[in-house]
């Protein structure tokens, strides 16, 4: 009789195995552009692998679909003065300071929406995003978010439209890029609502996501582990008296901006986060200019 012949099983934590799947995929892919073969470092492939659980075929089709979207809506050439009536009231940007890992932290604070723009919306999301992975250290490849709901209301809640676009987004194009997620204080009246945006989220995002409080020691425990008190603004629960000032935050992204341009320029000689990538480095003095 025929003997059934065993399926072998994938072990994420071979690095053998891992290699073997990322050259698959590579050359599952084909032919790219130069934007394209400078994109899809090994870390990125990875990043898509892990996403569709190490499934080849599944992984060429996200990616391919990423590919076509960053060839359409061109998220590299985004640059500061395309955005920057969007982060007039600080409604979210790149933090001067990391997680405990040297992870950049990008901070959202909903309440100070200040435009009503879906489409402008989402491209400075998508340009924050950009700016947060050319920002991080070499060998690592997650953000951290810290989500503010201080004065937070229904009135605030984003579109269901941007929420599902901007969800989209995430998930399907930046995946595995976020490390975890704080929600700072939010209020009953968001639960309801996150109930509804939830169904936007895949689980293993939502395991993602902590809520925190202020008031609550255990809470802000949790938040603690990854960042340093003595880096955290007061207003998040920390020692560090920043506040946001949208001048200086001006400044360092329009050098930021040369840095970018200067990234994807077209001689295909770096590799996004897992290759060689010049860093876009936390300056010292920014977003966040010391309170006086």
């Amino acid at each position: 009789m025929f003997r059934r012949k065993h399926a072998s099983h994938f072990n994420s934590d071979d690095a053998e195995q891992r290699q073997a799947k990322i050259n698959e995929l590579r050359a599952a892919l084909g032919p790219m552009s130069a934007r394209g073969e400078k994109y899809c470092s090994e870390a990125c492939l990875a990043r898509y692998l892990e996403a569709r659980n190490w499934n080849v075929d599944k992984s060429r089709k996200m990616l391919e679909e990423s590919l076509k979207w960053r060839a359409l809506s061109r998220p590299e050439d985004i640059r500061w003065p395309d955005v920057s009536v969007e982060a007039e009231t600080g409604k979210m940007y790149r933090a001067t300071f990391t997680d405990r890992e040297g992870r950049t932290v990008v901070i959202m604070r909903p309440a100070k929406q200040n435009t009503s723009s879906h489409e402008g919306q989402l491209r400075y999301l998508i340009y924050t995003l950009e700016n947060a992975v050319l920002s991080l250290p070499q060998g690592l490849d997650k953000m951290v978010w810290l989500i503010d709901f201080t004065g937070w209301t229904l009135a605030n809640a984003t579109p269901i439209k941007t929420a599902r676009d901007s969800a989209n987004i995430l998930q399907n194009h930046y995946p595995e890029r976020l490390s975890v997620a704080f929600l700072f204080n939010p209020p009953k009246v968001f639960e309801a609502f996150f109930k509804v945006i939830k169904v936007f989220l895949d689980p293993k995002s939502i395991q993602k996501v902590n809520f925190v409080y202020k008031d609550n020691e255990e809470s802000m425990k949790t938040m603690y582990k990854h960042i340093d008190p003595e880096v955290l603004p007061v207003e998040f629960g920390g020692k560090n008296i920043v506040v946001y000032n949208h001048e200086d935050y001006s400044k360092l992204m329009t050098k930021d901006d040369i840095k970018t341009a200067s990234f994807w320029a077209a001689d295909g000689s770096h590799a996004v986060n897992g290759g060689s990538v010049p860093q876009v480095i936390p300056q010292s003095s920014p977003i966040v200019a010391k309170a006086s």
